[in-house]
């Protein structure tokens, strides 16, 4: 792992003359990202972020804390209890030079068993789980984390809009996985890095929480296909 994009995060932290961040996936094109996205104060925020952060309670778990920005209001505004983990060892740098209490560079997977009352899963939450199949492994994984009474909030979209339609309105989509399971590249200061990435559709994400022994609950859905989900222990 090259950590390009905690390179990319670290270097504007300390107010280098930093590199371009450019992100491309397997059905989209090269675009520029504004590297300053990841210090984004609380109100310039999306609104399914915000509202992930309002409904958040109890001791929170932040998976992939990037530069610490909903830690950080988490601990500073809401005076709450975050645990902020990310495999960025730069992130994870940041995040604490920024003032995050408790942040540790570990994978969500070797996460000891202690228990959350909310689990943080933004900016396409469902990413960090790679691929469908890695969907089952990491709600399992969820299911362990979660205090009782607690919650999971994660964000995701759904990419059946980028597809072609055939004449009878259906979609094209790959026969051979997931129609969201992507390969997502970053390229900064002239190098590239490549990892698999899983955008999830509410109806699928529903589904495997229901395999897997929870509740998933639509929450709030924006205005680009995207929504936010909450996680819970089936009743």
């Amino acid at each position: 792992m090259k950590d390009l994009l905690g390179k990319a995060i670290y270097d504007y932290h300390l107010g280098k003359d930093t590199g371009i961040l450019y992100t491309e996936t397997s059905i989209s094109e090269t675009e520029e990202m504004d590297v300053s996205y990841f210090f984004r104060p609380f109100k310039d925020m999306p609104e399914l972020e915000q509202k992930a952060l309002q409904l958040a309670k109890g001791k929170i778990l932040d998976i992939g804390c990037g530069a610490g920005s909903h830690a950080l209001y988490l601990q500073d505004e809401r005076e709450l209890e975050v645990k902020a983990i990310d495999i960025s060892p730069l992130s994870v740098k940041t995040a604490s030079s920024r003032g995050v209490k408790n942040a540790e560079c570990i994978d969500l997977f070797e996460l000891e068993e202690q228990q959350y009352d909310t689990v943080l899963l933004l900016m396409n939450g469902s990413g960090i789980l790679g691929s469908y199949e890695g969907l089952y492994t990491g709600l399992n994984k969820l299911r362990s984390l979660i205090a009782p009474g607690g919650q999971a909030l994660i964000d995701s979209s759904d990419l059946i809009y980028m597809f072609d339609e055939d004449e009878d309105g259906g979609k094209w989509v790959p026969g051979d996985q997931y129609y969201g399971q992507l390969e997502f590249t970053i390229t900064y200061d002239d190098e590239s890095e490549t990892f698999p990435w899983l955008y999830i559709d509410f109806d699928s994400l529903a589904q495997a929480c229901a395999h897997c022994g929870l509740y998933c609950e639509m929450i709030l859905e924006g205005e680009n296909y995207d929504y936010l989900a909450r996680i819970t222990a089936a009743i």
